[in-house]
Parts: structure tokens; C-alpha cells; sequence
């Protein structure tokens, strides 16, 4: 890779994906330039106020409304509030010249050739020869963009497409201009994965790329399905969501949310530009679908598509569904297949689809024809979209929130098994892959040496998949490495030296069979190896502690064995810190509870950009109790500076449990005080975070760990921020904006935060702290109200609030 170096970039066009292109920069400490037009017009209060059209603020207009709407809207677009800084607002008319001291220029304008190549035009006076520019369209061809340009421009052009929301979404297809420099790609293909955490996906200038290209088809496909098969919108739904490793909002919720208008706009573009396609006419857009664009019915932006919310009879809010016959809103079925309920043991998407296309009900018949016409779809488009096969997985995945990628759900049910479903519908195998079987391969993927290979269709043989160096997937090496393992955990040999413990609990949830395994690895790393690290590749990291085990011991009033229970979950916490090898927690995702608790106790974090830190247990009526009250006043403590109010200090650590407040990123959770500045650090890319966190634990090892030194100097304030607290406490009941539950969690929180009731400032032990602690949880489990709590969490998975 060249040493080109990103500093500064400037994004044109200042939409909803211009804002949160110029956010996710932002995001990764990069200066942004974020350009729009100059309104032609005032507004009324514009007028009111007496500006002119030359005014900065009307002439800034544009920018600044898309910014701050952009930085509004949920999910945020940026990962901390204050790294919207590093954003500077213009437009085109006065401050086009500053791109010259830019190293990227990224135009995202309307989708219109004339408006591109306008742009470019007025870029190209202005651009710094050398500078890499872009387009991030989702499919004008590169060539029309690329006509009167100079030749500096040609070479540094490419198509850098992003996926919406920029900040959420892990695709990014790099095109390459047919002049563009082969350094200038590789360049944005390794910017992509290491600076903005994407999946770079290499694609040729064919309409719609490759995510568009094979996403459309599948929501197309599944359009002209529907009424084939007489199944209802909620049917579909159900069919195509979490049971196959796809996103809740599934097909039509999906569509819902990216607008109807925007999906019709894809599909016609293929239907328009790619005459040859064998799928041509299932590009042409069914009746319903027509219907629902004349009547404005385009989804969430116009309040209604598939799903419409209404108030009923009683005044309650419902969801309706479209019933695609009669194209009138109704309430929404049950939906439910027997094929279903043969899944629901299998706990992986991917060991799912053997039995899902054995179904014999219309579940069974629907995933039969669906996936052999996505098989036989990916097929045809190499290597008209891709040469290699791999890329069109990792773009599914990516772009569109897939579990697996057509390859590889091919793979699950077997490549003999998905010709024999397309020759059913009436499709052949293509000719690469009737070859492939002749050669006696039995999939697409294989694993060997805890690296992936695919099928090279031009090869015509097994090669490693590239860019996997960076990476350790704990799937390819779980099987060859493992060195312990119970129901709870995995411990694998990371190599050189360094061990991983990978929960496998439902949820990741941390119980006595975690709690073992955390042990075992502390005590087999201490003995033959240098380290240790606490990570997965799951959903989530943990949500917590396995409160269902708690609530069967507290309503069996078994008070001695949750005692015991809590001791041992504290005390394994405090083996990851006071351990003779340095301990790395590498979160990501769900971090909650208990998740949480053991990320403070490592001695560095290493958390994806993604994960949502917090102690949450006040939503299920108690305190932490596996470390997370003593360490938050141990922080509090190690924070006091002279001259600070220390109270208000405490406070701060005192409502983060209190409140029971999730950081949205892991830079917010600096903020919170669950992460510390100068000790963990952050990775934007998780597919990078466990050979990081490897990286750190090595380097921890190498500069010679020493293990710590038990704690016995936290100062606690006792009876001055426990008077304080509770005054608080009482005010707030007082004023009914808690409950008197709530105030009794809150008080013996107060307590434990405190050091308890001491006449005066006083430095204690951490253990001190964990036996009240403990003390504070267990009391807290005799309440009725507790078990009320816990009881609604685990059938709803929400908290209650009493």
C-alpha cells in the first residue's frame, strides 16, 4: 500500500447520504468539508429576520439543515456528539477552492448524469493533481462520469459506494474508473476495511454493482412469488427474517424503511440497462407494486407501504398490514409453519437450511423455489459482475445484514442438493459449476489451516481467500485449536502464546459453566501460556448475567447457594484483574450486566467502534453484583483530583448505574466511564478487533506484566455522599419521577458507592466493597417487587419499571 495519508476529505452533496458519509469520517478522527448548493429563494423567517441571499447564513442554509438533521435522526450517524467538530459546513458557490488542500474528494449528488458531470467540471478547476475522487453513485456508469475529465482526474477516479446508514451498514464497493490507477484501488480497498471498518468489495461497472444487483433480485423475486404462492405480506416476513440469519425487518419492513420509491428507482435502472439478464422480466415491477407508487404508499416516509400504523376503535395503537389482493390495509395475522418448529433447536441460520428446504408444508415449497432461484441467479453473474465468487457473499452479508451469503446458504444445503432444486424449477447449473462438480469439489468454501478458500471459477481450483492475515475468525480455527471446552466456552490457542475464551451460551450470557471457563483459562494461561483474551464473534458480546438462574434460586428463597453464586461471579471478576497474565476483554455489540462487569476487569479493553457498554441491572430491580457497583466508586476514587468537589464526582459514577445508561458506541462509553482513556482502545473494524486484542495482549506480555497488587486504597466518602444520595433519592419519589422500588435500588446502591455508613472519608479495600456489595444484591432478591422485575424480563426481554 502507498504512503497516501488521509486528513482531510471533502464531501459534496450534503443528503441524507452525503451527512452521513461526512458523519462516518467524522467518526474515524478524519477533517470533513461537507458542500451543498445556495438556496435560490428565503425563507419566511429568513425574510422576517431581514437577511439577503447573500447572507453566510442563508447561503449555508442547505448544509447546515441536512447536518443537523442528520445528526437528529436514530440510529445517530456519529459516534460521539462532539466529533461532529470535526465537520466544516460551505457550499459550492464560495467554498469549492478549499478542496485543494483535501486528499479525497467524494461527490454524492443527485442521481443524475447531467448534475455529475457538472460537478466534476467545477471540481477539476480546483482539485490538487493527484487528489482521489469519487463518486458514490449506485450505478451511473463510470464512463459517462469520466467523459472531458483530464487524465490526472481518470486515473484517481473510482466509485466509492457506501450503503445507508454509512455508519451501520459494513459494505463498500470500490469501482474502478477504466483508467484508474491499480495503486488508487488498492489503496481505497484497504482504506475501506482498516480506517472505516468496512467490507471492501472489489465490484466491475455494471448496473448496480454487485449488492444492488443481487439484493434487488431477491426482494423482486420474492415480489413475484408472493401471490404464486398465496402467502401474506406477514407470511413472507416471517419466512425471510431472523430463521435464515436475515435482519427482523426481513422483506417488506425492510422495503418499508429504505422507501419503496428507492427500490423501484434500482429496479428499473436493471431492468432498463441490462436487456441480456435471464432474470430480465423479473426486474418489471408486479401490479401491487405499481398501485402502492401511484397512491404514495412508499413506506416510512410517507407513514405507510406494507405496514401502515393506526389507532383503533379503543384507542390503541396497532399495525396494519397491506393485503396484497384487495391493496386495503388490514390487522395484522399470526403468521406460522410447521417447517418453523423443526428449527427451533437448531440455534445457527446456517445448520437451518438442510431441514428448511425439507419442509413439507408451503414454508418448505416457498424455500425451494426462492433458493433456486438465487442460486441459479448468482451463478449466471460470474464473472459478469465478479470473477470471483467469494465477493458477492460478502457484499450480501454486508450490505444487507445476510448471516450467510447465497454461496455459502448453497453450501449449507449441499451443491448437489441446490442443482437438484433449480433443475426442479426448471434452471440449469452453469457450466463453471457443473465443471466444478465434475472435478469432484464439493462445496464453494473450504477450510484448511484455519484460513477460507473458495472455488476460483478461473483457476479452477481451491485458493485462499485474500485479506484474511488481518484477521483471526474463531470459526476456522475453533475445531483445530481448541484446548478446553464445556457447555459455556471455547478456549482456543490464539498462537504465540495467547489463549481466547469464546462464550457460547444462549445470548452469551454469563453462568456457572462461563464462570468455569473463565477460570480454567486464567488458570491454563498462567501455566503454559503469556496471555489471555475474552472474546467471540457473535451477535453480542453478553447481555449479562444468566438472570433466570438467579430468579430460581431467589423465589426458591435458596439464599446460601445465590450467596455463593454472586461470591463466585465477583470473585472470578477479580480473577481476570489479579491474574499473573495480562487479561483483554474485546466487546462488542451487547456488552451489558455482567458483559460489562468483566470488560472493567480486564486489564485493557479492546472494544469494537459498535458496542453498547452499561449496567443495566436497575431495569431488573437490582445493583450490579459481579463487581460493577465497587468498580464504578473505585473509578470515582482514582478520579478525585485536589480542589474537585469530590461528591459530584461519585455522582456522575452513581447515575451511570443508576440511570442504567448503554454508551451508543464505544467512544460514548469513555464518556460513561466504563471505558478510560489512554488504557483501551477502540477498533472500527471487528473483524479486526480479536487479532487486536492479541496484539495487545502480546504487547502487555512482552513489556513484562507484573500482576497486580491488591487494591486497599479506594477512598469512599460514607455518611457525607450517602446523606446526599438519599436526600436526592427521597426528593425524587417525592416528586413521583421514581417509584418507591426504584428508590430502594437506588439507596443501597448509595450505600455500597458510599463505602457505607463511615463517619468520614476513608480508604478501604476493593473487597471491603464487594461484600457489601453482595450483601446489597442478595437483600435486594428478597424483594417481591425484584422478582416481578426479573420474571417480565425474561418472558418480554424488556425491563419493568414499578
Amino acid at each position: 500500500m502507498s504512503k497516501r495519508r488521509i486528513k482531510k476529505v471533502a464531501i459534496i452533496g450534503s443528503g441524507i447520504m452525503g451527512s452521513g458519509i461526512a458523519c462516518h469520517f467524522a467518526n474515524i478522527g478524519v477533517d470533513v468539508l461537507l458542500l451543498d448548493i445556495v438556496p435560490r429563494e428565503l425563507t419566511d423567517k429568513e425574510k422576517a429576520k431581514g437577511l439577503t441571499l447573500e447572507d453566510k447564513a442563508v447561503r449555508n442554509r442547505l448544509v447546515n439543515d441536512a447536518l443537523t438533521a442528520s445528526l437528529k435522526s436514530k440510529p445517530s450517524p456519529i459516534y460521539n456528539k462532539k466529533f461532529a467538530d470535526r465537520i466544516t459546513t460551505g457550499n459550492i458557490d464560495d467554498d469549492l477552492h478549499k478542496i485543494k488542500d483535501v486528499d479525497w474528494v467524494m461527490e454524492v449528488v443527485v442521481e443524475r448524469l447531467d448534475i455529475k458531470q457538472s460537478v466534476f467540471e467545477k471540481v477539476e478547476k480546483y482539485r490538487t493533481p493527484g487528489t482521489i475522487i469519487s463518486s458514490n453513485t449506485s450505478g451511473i456508469p463510470i464512463k459517462f462520469m469520466n467523459e472531458g475529465r483530464s487524465e490526472d482526474f481518470r486515473k484517481h477516479f473510482a466509485v466509492t459506494h457506501f450503503f445507508n446508514p454509512p455508519r451501520y451498514l459494513k459494505l463498500f464497493e470500490v469501482v474502478p474508473g477504466p483508467d484508474c490507477k491499480q495503486e488508487v484501488t488498492d489503496f481505497l480497498m484497504e482504506y475501506g476495511d482498516k480506517f472505516l471498518g468496512k467490507t471492501s468489495v472489489l465490484a466491475k461497472d455494471t448496473p448496480a454493482f454487485i449488492g444492488n444487483r443481487i439484493g434487488i433480485f431477491g426482494i423482486q423475486s420474492l415480489f413475484h412469488q408472493v401471490k404464486e404462492l398465496g402467502l401474506t405480506v406477514e407470511e413472507v416476513d416471517k419466512l425471510t427474517g431472523p430463521v435464515i440469519g436475515r435482519p427482523k425487518s426481513a422483506t417488506f419492513r425492510t422495503v418499508d424503511v429504505v422507501g419503496l420509491d428507492t427500490l423501484v428507482h434500482v429496479a428499473n435502472g436493471i431492468y432498463e440497462n441490462c436487456p441480456n439478464d435471464e432474470a430480465h422480466d423479473l426486474f418489471k415491477l408486479p401490479d401491487f407494486i405499481n398501485t402502492m407508487m401511484e397512491n404514495k404508499w412508499l413506506g416510512s416516509k410517507t407513514k405507510q407501504g406494507f405496514y401502515k400504523k393506526s389507532v383503533n376503535a379503543e384507542g390503541k395503537k396497532e399495525i396494519l398490514t397491506l393485503d396484497l389482493d384487495t391493496m386495503e390495509y388490514r390487522s395484522k395475522k399470526r403468521a406460522s409453519f410447521a417447517t418453523l418448529e423443526l428449527t427451533k433447536t437448531i440455534d445457527k441460520p446456517i445448520d437451518r437450511f438442510k431441514v428448511l428446504v425439507g419442509g413439507k408444508d408451503k414454508a418448505g415449497e416457498f424455500y425451494r423455489k426462492n433458493f433456486a432461484a438465487m442460486f441459479a441467479y448468482v451463478q449466471n453473474r460470474i464473472p459478469e459482475i465478479s470473477d470471483e465468487l467469494y465477493r458477492i457473499d460478502d457484499a450480501m452479508k454486508a450490505g444487507f445484514g445476510w448471516e450467510n451469503g447465497p454461496f455459502e446458504i448453497w453450501d449449507a444445503v449441499g451443491v448437489e442438493k441446490g442443482i437438484e432444486l433449480m433443475k426442479a424449477e426448471g434452471k440449469e447449473p452453469a457450466a463453471w459449476v457443473t465443471e466444478m462438480v465434475a472435478k469432484g469439489e464439493t462445496a464453494f468454501y473450504t477450510v484448511k489451516d484455519g484460513a477460507t478458500y473458495y472455488y476460483d471459477v478461473n483457476e479452477k481450483a481451491q485458493v485462499k481467500k485474500p485479506g484474511q492475515d488481518s484477521f483471526i475468525i474463531l470459526d476456522n480455527i475453533r475445531k483445530s485449536n481448541e484446548v478446553f471446552k464445556n457447555s459455556g466456552v471455547v478456549i482456543e490457542d490464539l498462537g504465540d502464546g495467547i489463549l481466547n475464551c469464546e462464550f457460547q451460551s444462549k445470548m452469551n450470557t454469563i453462568g456457572g459453566d462461563v464462570l468455569a471457563g473463565l477460570n480454567k483459562a486464567v488458570d491454563l494461561a498462567e501455566k503454559d501460556f503469556e496471555g489471555l483474551v475474552v472474546g467471540n464473534q457473535g451477535a453480542n458480546f453478553s447481555v449479562g448475567a444468566n438472570i433466570g438462574m438467579i430468579f430460581m434460586m431467589a423465589v426458591e428463597q435458596e439464599y446460601d447457594e445465590l450467596n455463593m453464586a454472586i461470591k463466585y461471579f465477583q470473585d472470578t471478576m477479580m480473577r481476570m484483574r489479579y491474574s499473573s497474565i495480562p487479561v483483554i476483554a474485546a466487546p462488542h455489540g451487547m456488552a451489558l450486566g455482567g458483559g460489562c462487569e468483566l470488560s472493567l476487569h480486564a486489564d485493557k479493553v479492546v472494544a469494537a467502534a459498535e458496542t453498547y457498554m452499561g449496567l443495566v441491572e436497575f431495569g431488573v430491580g437490582v445493583i450490579p453484583g459481579g463487581g460493577g457497583s465497587k468498580e464504578m466508586a473505585l473509578r470515582a476514587s482514582d478520579t478525585f483530583r485536589k480542589g474537585d468537589v469530590q461528591l459530584n464526582v461519585l455522582q456522575e459514577y452513581f447515575l451511570t448505574i443508576g440511570m442504567a445508561k448503554v454508551s451508543t458506541s464505544a467512544y460514548e462509553a469513555f464518556d460513561l466511564g466504563l471505558l478510560q482513556q489512554g488504557k483501551d482502545v477502540v477498533v472500527v473494524n471487528r473483524d479486526r478487533q480479536i487479532a487486536e486484542a492479541k496484539k495487545h495482549a502480546l504487547l502487555l506480555a512482552d513489556a513484562g506484566y507484573t500482576q497486580p497488587v491488591d487494591r486497599k486504597d479506594v477512598l469512599v466518602l460514607g455518611k457525607q455522599a450517602l446523606g446526599a444520595f438519599m436526600v436526592a433519592t427521597d426528593s425524587m419519589k417525592a416528586s413521583k419521577f421514581i417509584s418507591e422500588h426504584d428508590q430502594k435500588i437506588a439507596n443501597k446502591l448509595a450505600y455500597v458507592m458510599a463505602g457505607g455508613d463511615l463517619s468520614e472519608p476513608t480508604k478501604v479495600s476493593e473487597q471491603y466493597l464487594l461484600d457489601i456489595e453482595r450483601e446489597a444484591f442478595l437483600s435486594l432478591t428478597t424483594e417481591r417487587k425484584t422478582l416481578e422485575r426479573i420474571q417480565h424480563m425474561l418472558k418480554t426481554g424488556k425491563p419493568l419499571r414499578n
